[in-house]
């Protein structure tokens, strides 16, 4: 359990980032491919990326990688591994399957074949075969397919990690943790360490239900932010609960203080409700302020900081206080598999599986509240940094801004652009910066 092959999927463009927070958390550099990171480590890495790492998706265990033509291959390839070393037969397990470019026909058939080879494996050393579950299972098998390789992986995660425990308030179409944790480390806010250490002012005014925020406070306080979940892993049998309990105690014991403060509102009062409640579940209500408030006539919470704010996607804005009828637009593209790839399709069993994501709409037009946004930033908050994730390639063009840099990041399907705009007062149009 000391030599791992383990892979962290992650949001593309958040390679780079993930592969420095996994060398901060293991002390090993690991190698940055498209939508994860690949890096030799222990049983005991996998146990403290899971509860450390921000950014990742999941972490997976590489169980084999072999050459493949047909079906028969894969139920080779899934056969040979020792499935009795991970997980017992009274335990229930579920196959996903992701393919790019495969000549196979059926990716329902294909992983019925590998759900096949793992129950065979068991009913031949126990003459039991364990259960497929696929909603609830406690092992979770990925197999990906390219052209001509198949990998197999075992889930150390179980649920996916932005999926941190204490998020039960949301509003429309809420920000993923791990992608609020990646504009935070983009904006240079948290560092290489995954800390603020800087003391800077971080502010999101149209925090929703307080997703950035609350992830910057517990950057603030050092809370890992995998301390009050259950993962996988807890379930296989390499699990030792001392070794994990340690773990555990190691990352309380460093909780400190925060160094940092941090703000958030929103012009709806019922998501700044959402935004408390879910602050008192993640462990930081006393270090993050919420308020109710207009983007457009907010003023600074203090004389300096970073501001970063995901504004809603659309053609018109509930971000501002004015009135209009309450209208949803959707965004679907192609479908995206765990390792951020688009697919040919993806299957659990045969079911196929897509990504939406849906934005509120209703109130001022985005045409009017973006330039009204940059006059109030321009008038009222010299000397911040501002950070906005938007899909609109011409967003700083309509804010009469000139950005400083733009990061690429994926929300889900959509693809995105992180403006940095350095805030002074009067006028700042310029010639756009390339992309990074």
């Amino acid at each position: 359990m000391n030599q791992l092959q383990l892979f962290l999927p992650c949001a593309a463009g958040v390679e780079a980032l993930l592969a420095i927070e996994v060398q901060c958390i293991t002390g090993t550099a690991p190698k940055a491919w498209r939508a994860g990171v690949q890096l030799q480590g222990s049983w005991r890495d996998a146990l403290l990326l899971n509860l450390h790492s921000r950014l990742a998706q999941r972490v997976l265990i590489e169980l084999a990688h072999h050459q493949y033509r047909t079906e028969q291959d894969l139920y080779n390839a899934a056969a040979g591994v020792a499935w009795e070393i991970w997980f017992t037969p009274k335990q229930t397990f579920k196959v996903e399957i992701t393919a790019q470019h495969s000549p196979l026909t059926s990716l329902n058939f294909a992983a019925l074949k590998i759900k096949d080879a793992i129950a065979d494996r068991f009913r031949d050393k126990y003459d039991v075969r364990p259960d497929v579950d696929t909603r609830y299972p406690d092992v979770r098998v990925y197999v990906h397919l390219t052209v001509d390789t198949v990998t197999v992986y075992i889930d150390t995660s179980g649920e996916p990690l932005f999926k941190r425990g204490w998020r039960e308030d949301v509003g429309d179409a809420p920000l993923k943790e791990t992608l609020a944790a990646a504009m935070l480390a983009a904006s240079g806010w948290s560092g290489d360490d995954g800390l603020c250490s800087q003391g800077v002012a971080l502010y999101d005014p149209c925090c929703g239900s307080g997703t950035i925020a609350i992830e910057a406070a517990q950057i603030a306080c050092n809370i890992a932010p995998g301390i009050t979940r259950k993962f996988a892993f807890q379930k296989y049998v390499p699990f030792q609960p001392h070794v994990w309990e340690g773990l555990l105690d190691q990352a309380d014991a460093a909780i400190t203080d925060p160094t940092a403060e941090v703000f958030g509102s929103d012009v709806a009062f019922r998501m700044v409700d959402f935004a408390e409640r879910n602050a008192e579940r993640a462990g930081v209500a006393g270090a993050v302020q919420f308020r109710g408030g207009d983007a457009l006539e907010r003023m600074p919470p203090v004389a300096s900081g970073v501001m970063l704010v995901n504004p809603p996607y659309g053609e018109r804005m509930d971000v501002a206080g004015a009135a209009g009828a309450p209208k949803r637009t959707q965004y679907q593209g192609q479908v995206i598999d765990d390792f951020g790839q688009p697919v040919q399709a993806s299957h659990v069993h045969g079911q196929p599986r897509g990504r939406k994501l849906a934005r509120t709409e209703g109130g001022i037009e985005a045409s009017d509240f973006f330039p009204k946004l940059a006059t109030h930033w321009k008038k009222n908050y010299a000397g911040w940094t501002a950070h906005v994730l938007t899909p609109d390639l011409k967003l700083p063009t309509k804010m009469r801004l000139k950005e400083s840099r733009r990061v690429p990041m994926w929300n889900g399907p959509i693809e995105c652009r992180l403006f940095r705009f350095d805030m002074v007062a009067g006028s700042a149009r310029g010639k756009p910066a390339a992309d990074l």
